[in-house]
């Protein structure tokens, strides 16, 4: 790489893209530098994002007793009366342990930390704003990982305590008696089912017949079964017209005529990508009407020196694709090989009881005409899952019918974004049903589901 520029290579946000393409290219010796908008890194994946609302829902469960609940009785409770500050003392204690980690790693391999708004002034320099003062950057290449901003209906306003977005929910000073969640996709999910477990009277508005559509049939079932019995309601296939304030209350006015009137009205209606403020026009690039950005199998946008990694080149958006997003960005920037990212990632839902994926679905695997059949254990029936109290936990393994190839793990339940590496593992080596059969697992541990699974599909051989 040129000495011309200030920098080997200069990466735009510290989320999980970013952060993994900063440290993979300082560690091959290159001169790195990194800028933030936030005063604090981490991006949105540490500050509003992935773990905020994880943490937010560690809290509830301990606080709410629920995982108890089946030993102890339904009204068992660790504390009555929950507050606000209850729940964010530990999502604040996280957070800034998070930060404090990242910010080691940047300085520990040498990437340089900057502060500010950037924005291209042409296509090897940016300009880098803070509190009215502007300083430029030279590099010879970047890899953009700016993150995203939850959308919301054009014409909406926010009020801040009354209509949010994900990124208000934990400036909430209280929890709400009633709230509306307005898209019912993991965010919306996520958030809904908290604050039902939190004794909040949720309803759910979703365009679509039913949730979370890339989830197996049966599990995404099961989990709007366990969240009705929390006393959810949920408004499918129903479309948002407009909202309006009645008094403090928000309305929500639906396209079929209902008007649902809540304490609160959160909208999660997805993401969109932070692309408008980085002057992409000024290098020859342009976002789609969502703010994401198109790239080749390397990350490399239409600029070849400029790549963009993360939620802004849209699916899958995990935290978990975009660290190796941005980890083979930077490889390939450096002229460094790195394999590509396998097709056997795993997903999660971290709503209330968890979900959690790998490989196609039974839906999939019909349409696309694989003969195959399936194994399902249940917590209730692993000595593990009495001991957690979980007795609606359920482990489903999908096989090829012919060759008993491992073709999908989905799993709903304590810990069953844990679990489901296992299954990841033996479909990412090829295994085969029989591997969870003929193999050993530690007594009592969730991971026996995979052998009690394993007999039940066989069974029906």
């Amino acid at each position: 790489m040129s000495d011309h520029y200030d920098f080997d290579l200069f990466v735009v946000g510290t989320g999980p893209a970013g952060k993994a393409a900063a440290i993979a290219a300082a560690k091959l010796g290159k001169r790195v530098g990194v800028v933030e908008r936030r005063a604090c890194v981490g991006g949105v994946c540490v500050n509003t994002g992935t773990i905020p609302s994880k943490t937010l829902r560690e809290a509830i469960l301990y606080f709410t007793g629920f995982r108890l609940r089946s030993l102890y009785g339904q009204n068992y409770r660790v504390k009555e009366a929950i507050t606000m500050q209850d729940l964010t003392i530990r999502t604040h204690h996280v957070m800034n342990a998070e930060m404090e980690v990242i910010q080691a790693q940047m300085g520990r391999n040498g990437a340089r930390m900057l502060s500010g708004e950037a924005r291209f002034v042409d296509p090897h320099t940016l300009s880098i704003h803070q509190d009215d003062v502007e300083r430029r950057v030279t590099a010879e290449t970047f890899i953009l990982a700016p993150g995203t901003e939850p959308a919301r209906p054009a014409g909406v306003e926010l009020v801040p305590g009354r209509i949010i977005d994900s990124d208000g929910v934990l400036k909430l000073d209280h929890i709400p008696r009633t709230m509306t969640v307005v898209g019912g996709g993991i965010i919306g999910i996520e958030y809904a089912s908290m604050f039902a477990t939190l004794g909040t009277k949720v309803t759910l508005v979703e365009a679509r017949p039913r949730l979370l559509d890339f989830v197996d049939v049966e599990i995404a079932d099961a989990l709007t079964y366990h969240l009705r019995e929390r006393g959810m309601t949920f408004r499918l296939s129903e479309e948002l017209s407009f909202v309006e304030m009645d008094g403090d209350h928000p309305v929500a006015l639906l396209a079929s005529g209902k008007r649902i009137k809540n304490e609160v009205l959160l909208f999660s209606m997805g993401r969109q990508g932070r692309t408008s403020q980085l002057g992409l026009e000024t290098v020859g690039l342009a976002a789609d009407p969502r703010g994401r950005l198109a790239v080749n199998e390397f990350y490399q946008t239409s600029v070849p020196h400029i790549y963009a990694v993360g939620d802004v080149v849209g699916f899958p958006a995990l935290a978990s694709t975009s660290s190796e997003q941005g980890r083979l960005a930077a490889l390939h920037a450096c002229g460094q090989p790195g394999q590509t990212m396998p097709n056997t990632y795993p997903y999660a839902v971290y709503a209330i009881p968890e979900i959690s994926m790998v490989g196609r679905t039974e839906e999939q695997l019909t349409h696309d005409c694989v003969p195959f059949e399936s194994g399902v254990a249940h917590y209730r029936e692993i000595a593990k899952g009495q001991i957690l109290g979980d007795q609606t936990g359920m482990l489903k393994i999908l096989f090829h019918l012919d060759t008993h190839k491992i073709l999908g793990v989905h799993a709903l339940g304590e810990n069953a974004s844990e679990i489901i590496h296992i299954g990841q593992a033996v479909m990412a080596l090829g295994g085969t049903i029989e591997y969870f059969r003929d193999n050993v697992f530690n007594y009592p541990t969730l991971a026996e589901c995979y052998k009690v699974a394993a007999y039940a599909g066989l069974n029906k051989l």
